[in-house]
């Protein structure tokens, strides 16, 4: 899953991030930089202009909502892969090169703050209606396309035939021996959510995050903590090498050596879920197209063929009844795996994410 995590970084840049983006507008502006286009006039364009991330991601979008949209309505997708402060800019200086954003839900609160997007109008979405969608997927400018989500890995092969079930086990370094890995700072949020519920705070408890009571935990485990990883690449690897024998990891991430036969599963309690959005910029000069779009994504079965292709997880419900049961069972939003796991706060990271990166920092040092 690495074409996402430029769009998880969004969280990193925090209130910083939107400062720089209000710099590079200035800058690019001057530059002249922008496509200028007109704005339509309510008839269907045949060009609609898509932003995401690019690379696997952006290749199951194409096959499996792209393609199948343009085989529907004669409209053709256009695909950028632009970063949030050159959207920024762009939109700021009202000409966005784009009509839909594909972005996580952590961006589209940073635009929300910048009066960057257009609110949607839901009774446009007809798919929208009784899809199910959960809440915290919905926003005024941004409806929840799927989910990803950070999990712990393990090596099947090193616990003498026992399996973690919970990052209390994950602490536990008497019962699960052995060396461990989490997240840097680099890569992406801390991981404070896990310290906290080794630490027995109850998932529907763990907001607002008690932040010293998270670095305690931490501080707890960091001996045994071989490797802080900033590359979603490297779990594979340190499980695979057996320097560790457990891991936080990007979902998705050790798939192919699952399936190559490698010893490493997942375990799903825990889970930290995050969620890429659909939205509108100001500006955007083909709405009706983007509704159009946006409306399509929402079929159950587009986000089921999506999640055939890529290993993110449908926010419509209605979805798993049309996904293969091997599919379903690794999906971040499955029935069990969403009664076992927890939504990542949006709004309380954004809020708080320089103070706790400050404290990641001198805590990383101490």
């Amino acid at each position: 899953m690495k074409d996402l995590r430029t769009d998880r970084r969004g969280f990193l840049r925090g209130l910083g991030g939107m400062a720089a983006g209000i710099a590079t507008a200035t800058t690019l502006s001057a530059c002249g930089t922008g496509t200028s286009r007109s704005v339509d006039s309510g008839k269907n364009s045949k060009t609609l202009v898509v932003r995401n991330s690019g690379g696997s991601y952006g290749d199951a979008n194409q096959q499996a909502v792209y393609d199948p949209f343009t085989k529907e309505t004669g409209i053709q997708v256009k695909v950028v892969n632009i970063q949030y402060a050159q959207m920024l800019a762009q939109i700021q200086q009202g000409r966005p090169e784009f009509d839909v954003i594909d972005d996580s839900i952590a961006d589209f609160v940073h635009f929300k703050r910048q009066d960057a997007t257009q609110d949607l109008d839901y009774d446009r979405l007809k798919n929208f209606k009784n899809a199910g969608i959960a809440k915290n997927l919905v926003a005024s400018n941004a409806v929840g396309k799927n989910y990803w989500a950070s999990v712990m890995a393990y090596r099947t092969d090193a616990f003498g035939g026992k399996k973690p079930s919970s990052w209390a086990d994950f602490w536990d370094t008497e019962a699960f021996s052995g060396n461990r890995a989490l997240q840097a700072l680099d890569a992406d949020l801390p991981e404070l959510e896990f310290a906290l519920l080794a630490d027995g705070v109850a998932p529907d408890k763990l907001y607002p995050l008690d932040v010293e009571r998270a670095f305690k935990a931490l501080s707890e485990i960091k001996p045994h903590v071989r490797k802080f990883w900033d590359t979603g690449a490297l779990p594979g690897l340190l499980l695979g090498r057996k320097e560790v024998v457990a891991s936080s990891v990007w979902h998705g991430r050790l798939d192919d050596l699952i399936k190559g036969g490698a010893p490493l599963a997942y375990q799903w309690n825990g889970a930290r879920r995050q969620s890429n959005a659909l939205g509108i910029p100001k500006g955007a000069a083909n709405v009706d197209a983007a509704y159009q779009l946006i409306d399509f994504s929402l079929r159950p079965e587009v986000q089921a063929a999506y999640a055939e292709i890529y290993p993110m997880a449908p926010s419509v419900p209605a979805a798993y009844k049309k996904l293969s049961t091997t599919t379903a069972a690794n999906l971040g939003s499955s029935p069990e795996h969403l009664e076992s796991g927890f939504d990542l706060d949006v709004e309380w990271w954004i809020d708080n994410q320089d103070a706790v990166a400050k404290r990641w920092q001198e805590w990383t040092h101490a």
